[in-house]
């Protein structure tokens, strides 16, 4: 990790890490990044899928986008993920917060033009949101790929934040008769839905009943 005064935590610094292991890890449960960046003086943060691929972050999008050709001109940018795990519930609204697991990667994204490296990344992006996934499809068309931009983001410059445990309420209010404690959040699948004009007969496949758990 290298640390700037971008990355250096101002407020509530115990909760600061700086563990690669737990960057990739929060990576790796994450679906959906934003990414936040300021273009012609206007801030911007947009919502996207991301991947990992080692220690850097795949985004990719179309090429006739505005964000992707910004950042693949090496605007800097910074790309977000929160994991929300519970509420914090304390006896007073003051000393109530959240359980949660944040990282934030500062750099520059850099074009992934080989292509070869460009199809093993798009792979990697989709065994990221649903492993097992990837068997399943046709190839991607050269016409697919070259319609799509890929970019590549160091991890490198980032900062993490987790916020875990009980309430931590003052002295005074222990002893109200309030409930306190942790409320733990989890994001599940739902039942899958088949699309309407699926042709009949083919079964729920495996990686989807692992993904429900079943």
């Amino acid at each position: 990790m290298t640390a700037n005064a971008d990355t250096r935590l101002r407020r509530l610094p115990d909760k600061g890490r700086n563990d690669i292991q737990l960057a990739r890890d929060i990576l790796d449960e994450a679906r959906v990044c934003h990414v936040g960046f300021v273009a012609d003086g206007q801030p911007y943060v947009v919502p996207m899928a991301l991947g990992r691929d080692g220690d850097r972050v795949l985004l990719h999008g179309s090429v006739v986008s505005r964000l992707m050709t910004n950042l693949a001109d090496g605007l800097p940018c910074c790309v977000t993920v929160t994991h929300l795990d519970g509420l914090v519930l304390a006896r007073s609204s003051f000393n109530s917060s959240m359980n949660y697991r944040s990282l934030m990667v500062f750099g520059s994204a850099t074009m992934v033009e080989d292509t070869a490296d460009k199809k093993r990344c798009m792979d990697v992006l989709v065994e990221h949101l649903l492993p097992g996934r990837l068997p399943d499809l046709r190839p991607s068309t050269r016409k697919e790929l070259n319609a799509t931009t890929l970019l590549s983001l160091p991890l490198e410059t980032f900062s993490i934040k987790v916020g875990e445990g009980p309430p931590d309420d003052t002295k005074s209010d222990v002893d109200t008769p309030i409930w306190a404690g942790v409320v733990p959040l989890k994001l599940k699948a739902g039942k899958p839905q088949a699309a309407p004009d699926m042709v009949k007969g083919v079964a729920v496949p495996a990686y989807l009943e692992n993904l429900l758990g079943t």
